[in-house]
């Protein structure tokens, strides 16, 4: 492994800092880049991708807030340029399972003559933790659109431990790992999962997507909300509704299963009121 460092854009976000966590505690030197770390990297800021990519063996790149967003597939393309042009030699990129928007920053990547290994994700286990659905699981609801459509959730902790050892191991570059947990879940089921761990009832509320397009614009404002309809609306189609074997490929273990995040989450206070 090299002595250079590896790069972690969104160090600060749910994948970054779990990346950035384990590469430091096996002794690797890491930069943490966000917008207000030792290391600024500012999506909406170009001058701060030189200075962060530059010396750097490696980077882990995440797209914040998606890659839906207008513009987020065009400010890829020049950050894998500005790689290539300081001598990055591998780019590891979190992509999102079923995105259109999502393919086309994975053939940026593909195309960036550097070299890399992408982590298509299905959707996020700590999204019930530590985003934007933790309020209603406090409250004991659980307000989502795609009815009975099952999704592959998959526990965050999987991704980064794929992640890093994308970063760590040439053995993965040139891969594209599927990731998902090890079975199909309606939110429906995730609910009745999230209400053992939790000891109180969490109640599934089936709510159309103009409803989830209102509950999310209360929250993040309307062109947010359109964004994340739209994305809803395409991966809660069933498009998504299989499982891959990421995990399986790239870390030789079965991926962790819902129940299994939602047991230790509970454990870490994650749905305690004063968390």
């Amino acid at each position: 492994m090299s002595s250079k460092p590896i790069l972690v854009i969104g160090a600060t976000g749910k994948t970054g800092r779990r990346v950035s966590a384990r590469l430091e505690a096996s002794g690797l030197p890491v930069r943490r880049g966000s917008r207000n770390s030792t290391t600024p990297f500012d999506w909406d800021a170009p001058e701060t991708w030189a200075p962060a990519l530059s010396g750097a063996q490696a980077a882990y790149v995440t797209y914040f807030p998606d890659l839906a967003f207008p513009g987020a597939v065009e400010k890829l393309e020049s950050l894998c340029e500005t790689a290539k042009d300081v001598g990055v030699e591998h780019l590891v990129l979190l992509s999102g399972r079923g995105e259109h928007h999502a393919r086309l920053g994975e053939e940026v990547v593909r195309n960036s003559d550097v070299d890399w290994t992408i982590v298509r994700a299905a959707w996020f286990a700590q999204n019930f933790s530590e985003g934007y659905l933790r309020d209603p699981v406090l409250a004991g609801v659980l307000p989502m659109p795609g009815g009975d459509m099952p999704e592959p959730i998959i526990d965050i902790d999987d991704i980064a431990d794929v992640a890093v050892a994308a970063l760590t191991d040439d053995h993965h570059r040139g891969q594209l790992y599927e990731v998902t947990g090890p079975r199909l879940m309606t939110f429906a089921e995730m609910a009745v999962a999230l209400s053992h761990a939790a000891g109180s009832e969490i109640r599934y509320i089936p709510i159309s997507f103009d409803d989830f397009h209102a509950n999310v614009a209360r929250a993040g404002g309307t062109f947010v909300a359109d964004v994340f309809t739209a994305i809803a609306r395409e991966t809660l189609d069933g498009r998504n509704a299989h499982l891959a074997d990421g995990v399986q490929r790239a870390l030789g273990r079965a991926p962790r299963d819902f129940t299994d995040f939602a047991r230790a989450a509970a454990a870490s206070g994650a749905w305690s009121s004063a968390a």
